[in-house]
């Protein structure tokens, strides 16, 4: 685990909740991670687990009603998130922090050519004027590789390609040189040979910034391709928390062995994916103990009665699971888990 003198951002205990009609959904409940310097982290996990909701917790861009952070601290470079006004926040959204959407169609203002889109961000956080602001967005459009950026700048979002407007979100997450940038399923709308290379592009430039990456996504390919370290996330808490190299090389979580047993593998020749059988469970109504143990092949009462720790084991990775403790006695248990 990171020391804490590399530590640029620790979420502690985080607990984000939404109040509505159909009750309260306690949609992150208890997160707790820490990102180093220079380092990408990767938070995995089904949709519906509470990843973007952890993301946009850390930028205070929660919707307000319904959604309020209700417990926790995020310390970034030691100072509490969670206490800042809005005016404080402003100041370190997209300058300090930034963040790329999952659809840049939808994150992109359809009435503005990209450059403005740009050179905005640069004139709120930088100051600058409005001819340098526009010489720096068309600079940027050229450091994450579209061709042509003079011409590209005058376009709107429609006119250009997926894999471009996923640069132009790049360029313009990139263009304070934030400390850390969050990249929320940065590659979903996009086919392979394109995610291929904005996942090349976005090391380029992390490594030539010093940045700090949080990478939020399903797919554990692009975990293996970009992580340094890996949350896995189930129903708003970490249930393992590790190495990207531990994890593939070791998964504990019954949760992650499951996402691992549902990849193709080209050394063996299968006819059908094991699936992880069931669903995540409504955030309106959790279960009371592990919340994986409706799903899962190992589950005992002890599971279904009581949510275990996150606790660490010897080779410095962190499990939530009950397998891993002195309680556990798996061979004088019932075994109730329904695995539907």
């Amino acid at each position: 685990m990171p020391k804490q003198q590399d530590v640029i951002l620790e979420v502690r205990n985080l607990q984000t909740h939404f109040f509505t009609e159909d009750g309260v959904s306690k949609a992150v409940d208890g997160v707790d991670f820490s990102l180093n310097k220079g380092e990408t982290l990767g938070l995995v996990g089904e949709s519906g687990c509470g990843k973007s909701i952890t993301s946009l917790s850390i930028l205070r861009l929660i919707a307000s009603p319904p959604g309020k952070i209700v417990g926790g601290e995020i310390l970034f470079k030691g100072q509490n998130l969670v206490t800042k006004s809005e005016a404080e926040m402003r100041a370190i959204r997209g300058n300090e922090i930034s963040m790329i959407f999952q659809e840049p169609m939808t994150s992109l203002n359809p009435v503005y050519t990209v450059g403005e889109q740009i050179a905005e961000v640069l004139r709120l956080h930088q100051n600058m004027g409005r001819k340098e602001a526009w010489d720096k967005a068309v600079d940027m459009l050229r450091l994450v590789g579209i061709p042509s950026p003079e011409k590209r700048a005058t376009q709107e979002p429609h006119e250009l390609s997926g894999g471009m407007r996923q640069r132009v979100m790049i360029a313009m997450a990139l263009a304070c040189r934030p400390e850390i940038l969050i990249a929320d399923e940065p590659t979903t709308a996009l086919d392979v040979t394109i995610q291929a290379q904005i996942l090349e592009l976005m090391k380029k430039l992390q490594v030539e910034m010093g940045m700090s990456t949080i990478m939020i996504t399903h797919d554990l390919g692009v975990v293996a391709e970009t992580c340094d370290r890996v949350a896995v996330m189930y129903a708003g808490k970490v249930v393992e928390y590790t190495t990207a190299k531990n994890l593939f090389a070791s998964p504990k979580h019954p949760y992650t062995v499951g996402l691992m047993n549902s990849l193709p593998r080209l050394d063996e020749d299968v006819e059908e994916l094991q699936a992880i059988k069931g669903n995540v469970p409504s955030p309106f109504n959790m279960p009371q103990g592990c919340r994986f143990a409706p799903r899962c092949p190992h589950a005992t009462q002890l599971c279904h009665d009581k949510l275990p720790e996150l606790l660490l084991q010897e080779d410095d990775s962190k499990v939530r699971c009950w397998i891993y403790t002195p309680e556990w006695d798996g061979a004088n248990q019932t075994v109730t888990g329904t695995g539907v």
